[in-house]
C-alpha cells in the first residue's frame, strides 16, 4: 500500500501549460451523466488551443462508478506515464477516489510531475499525492464544469496553469470574518472528502496550512458535524488560517460562518467566508502546497512561491 512519508516533501511544480499541449482526460470517481456538458468541456478546451486525449472506453460506468479500481487506475496510469500528456483534467467528481488511493503508483506522480486539476470528491487525489509527493494539484473545475464557470473562472483556469507567477485573488463579496494575516501552504478542497481521509495513510497533514473548504447538498448539521470532528481529533489546532467556499444548497451559510467562528474561539486566525471556490459558476483554481498569504486589510490572497515551472 501507498503511504504517506514521515516528513513533508519539498514541494514540485510542475512544468507549466502551453497552447497546443495535450490535456488527458479521466474518470477516477463518478462516470459521465451529463454528454453536454462533456461536449462543451472539450470544445472549451480546444478553443484555448489544447489537444486532448481519453481512453475509448471514458464513458463506461459501473453503477456509481466509473469502473471498478483496476480499470480506473489503469487509466490514471497510463496518462500520466504518457509523454505527450502534460496535464490531466477529471471529467467530474461524484464517489470512487477514496477507494482508488492504494492502487495508485504516486513515485510515478513524483518521478514525472504534471498538472492534475479536478474538484468534489477529486480533493482526495489532489490532497493525498500533494501529501506523499510534494507535487502541487490544482483544485477547480472538472471538464464537465468548465461550461457553467464564470468568465473570471474560465480565465483564471489557463492563466494559473500556464504561467508560474500568478496574480493575487481580490474576490468580490469576500467576507472578512476574523481580520489578521497568515502565511502557510494552501491546502483543502471538498469538506466531506477532505473529512473521509481522517486517520488514512493519506490525511492530509493541516498544521500551518491556510485551509479553504466547500461543500454541495449537505444539511447545514452535517457541515457541522464534519467541522467539529476535525477540530475535536486535533486537526485544526495548528491552522494558520481558514477560507470558507460556497456551500451550495447546505441551507443558510450564516449558520455555518457562526459555527467556523465558534469553533475557533480561541486561535487567533483569519478567518474568510465567501471566497470564489466549490460547487457554483464561481470556482477559481486554487494551487495545493503553494506557499500563500492571506491578507485580511486588502482582502487580497497572495500566492509567494510558484504553481508550476518553466519561462
Amino acid at each position: 500500500m501507498n503511504t504517506m512519508p514521515l516528513l513533508p516533501p519539498d514541494p514540485i511544480a510542475p512544468p507549466r501549460l502551453r497552447p497546443g499541449d495535450t490535456i488527458g482526460l479521466l474518470a477516477p470517481a463518478g462516470p459521465i451523466r451529463d454528454q453536454e456538458a462533456f461536449a462543451n468541456g472539450l470544445r472549451i478546451l480546444r478553443d484555448l488551443g489544447l489537444k486532448v486525449k481519453y481512453a475509448e472506453d471514458l464513458m463506461r460506468a459501473t453503477g456509481y462508478l466509473a469502473g471498478d479500481e483496476s480499470r480506473r487506475a489503469q487509466e490514471f496510469h497510463q496518462l500520466w506515464d504518457d509523454r505527450e500528456v502534460k496535464a490531466l483534467l477529471t471529467v467530474r467528481g461524484g464517489y470512487g477516489c477514496l477507494r482508488l488511493l492504494p492502487h495508485l503508483d504516486l513515485d510515478l506522480c513524483r518521478r514525472q510531475p504534471k498538472i492534475l486539476v479536478g474538484f468534489s470528491d477529486i480533493s482526495v487525489l489532489l490532497n493525498a499525492i500533494h501529501g506523499a509527493t510534494g507535487l502541487i494539484t490544482f483544485h477547480g473545475p472538472n471538464l464537465c464544469s468548465l461550461a457553467s464557470a464564470d468568465r473570471p473562472s474560465l480565465e483564471a483556469f489557463f492563466n494559473i496553469l500556464g504561467r508560474p507567477t500568478l496574480e493575487p485573488i481580490k474576490a468580490a463579496g469576500l467576507e472578512i470574518l476574523k481580520p489578521g494575516t497568515a502565511r502557510g501552504p494552501l491546502r483543502g478542497g471538498n469538506l466531506a472528502s477532505l473529512t473521509h481521509l481522517l486517520a488514512t495513510p493519506f490525511e492530509t497533514d493541516l498544521a500551518e496550512a491556510l485551509l479553504f473548504i466547500e461543500d454541495v447538498n449537505e444539511p447545514a448539521y452535517r457541515i457541522d458535524r464534519m467541522l467539529t470532528q476535525l477540530q475535536q481529533a486535533g486537526r485544526l489546532a495548528s491552522l494558520g488560517g481558514l477560507i470558507l467556499g460556497t456551500f451550495n444548497d447546505c441551507g443558510d451559510e450564516e449558520i455555518i460562518w457562526n459555527r467556523a467562528l465558534e469553533l475557533f474561539t480561541g486561535q487567533n486566525i483569519p478567518i474568510w467566508a465567501g471566497f470564489p471556490t466549490g460547487h457554483t459558476a464561481r470556482n477559481h483554481i486554487l494551487p495545493i502546497g503553494i506557499e500563500a498569504e492571506m491578507d485580511s486589510g486588502s482582502g487580497v490572497l497572495r500566492f509567494l512561491t510558484p504553481a508550476t515551472s518553466g519561462d
